[in-house]
């Protein structure tokens, strides 16, 4: 039996149940040895597990799968803020040309496309980091001779 053999919305049903395709997902347990199977179809959803008893008889659960967790509203949408500029690599990051020297960018800056905001360096070479637009620095997230890894947010431009 394979998934494709477990139809829904076919069979006998039982209080919009379809009982036909519990007993299918129920054998198809048995057969791989799984103790729980779940399967959505069409926008429903079925979960069977095999639970053994202290008798040693083996009894299976039916339950309609639980719905995904709504998204919270305090829930940080993920990925870099508005702005981010990212590293394209990892490496080392400088914030000046040389040691001892001005930073390319403060905060409160004003930048325009193309401006170098930092430097990465990655395999003994020095990789300038530029503005990919105008705006004003809002923060640097980043410190002088760090660590940076791929996607890191190293500035945010406003």
């Amino acid at each position: 039996m394979t998934m494709k053999d477990v139809k829904f919305g076919l069979g006998r049903k039982s209080e919009g149940i379809d009982a036909d395709a519990i007993r299918s997902l129920a054998k198809l347990l048995t057969e791989t040895n799984l103790t729980e199977i779940e399967i959505e179809n069409g926008g429903g959803r079925i979960r069977v597990s095999r639970q053994a008893s202290s008798n040693g008889a083996t009894h299976y659960v039916t339950a309609p799968a639980a719905a995904p967790a709504a998204p919270s509203e305090a829930a940080k949408p993920s990925g870099p803020p508005a702005g981010a500029v990212t590293s394209p690599m990892v490496g080392t990051v400088y914030v000046s040309p040389q040691p001892g020297a001005a930073p390319f960018v403060k905060v409160g800056d004003s930048v325009k496309e193309g401006d170098t905001l930092l430097i990465v360096e990655a395999m003994k070479t020095m990789n300038p980091i530029t503005a990919p637009r105008a705006g004003k620095i809002i923060e640097i997230c980043v410190a002088d001779a760090h660590p940076v890894e791929f996607g890191q947010t190293l500035v945010i431009i406003g």
